[in-house]
């Protein structure tokens, strides 16, 4: 008799890249939903919050589903929750790409714009580039991630475990609370190390 294949949630939000999530996702076995219901969101096993693109947009299409309280209550509360790249931006008290736009407010701290042209960097970052997580990270590995951003969190949350990373300066590439993990790169675009980070969190 097999076990059943683990039950993932991806919430829509009109900014996201769903289909290379959900194809991630479906390669490693998951039965993969999507949603924008906020009973869903609060219910759901396992949830993953994607994006790309700009911060307001995505923050409106939240507030527009009425989500930001379900997100919120089961981070706090440590439900398996996985941020990806605006996903985990969202999940930050705001940023500087949109003055005055809240985000969820679960991780402390504002999300910082790169300097662009200070020796060299490019803005955006795009390309693969070294993750190295704290010794208490259980769920994030040592690895080479893809990453595709402008905007980065720099400093430490209280209660968070980093994952720093090395572009224009220290950033966190991602940050872990138990089963609630935010990822600044893409997982789902990060070959065999992405999906040992992904098989991690669904048996967290």
């Amino acid at each position: 008799m097999t076990s059943l294949a683990p039950a993932v949630t991806v919430v829509r939000t009109s900014t996201a890249n769903l289909a290379s999530v959900l194809t991630g996702l479906e390669r490693i076995g998951c039965r993969v939903h999507t949603t924008a219901e906020p009973r869903e969101v609060a219910a759901a096993d396992r949830l993953v919050l994607p994006g790309v693109g700009a911060f307001a947009a995505a923050h409106r299409a939240i507030a527009a589903h009425g989500l930001a309280d379900s997100l919120r209550d089961r981070i706090e509360r440590g439900r398996p929750t996985l941020g990806i790249c605006l996903g985990m931006q969202l999940m930050a008290s705001g940023s500087e790409e949109a003055p005055g736009v809240p985000g969820l407010g679960v991780i402390g701290g504002m999300v910082e714009g790169y300097e662009s042209g200070e020796e060299g960097w490019r803005v955006p970052q795009m390309g693969w580039n070294l993750v190295t997580p704290h010794e208490d990270c259980r769920i994030i590995p040592r690895g080479h991630a893809y990453f595709a951003n402008s905007y980065r969190l720099a400093t430490v949350p209280d209660g968070w475990h980093p994952v720093w990373c090395e572009y224009a300066g220290r950033f966190l590439a991602g940050v872990e609370r138990g089963p609630v993990v935010g990822c600044q790169f893409h997982p789902e675009l990060s070959g065999d190390y992405g999906r040992a980070l992904l098989t991690r969190w669904l048996e967290a």
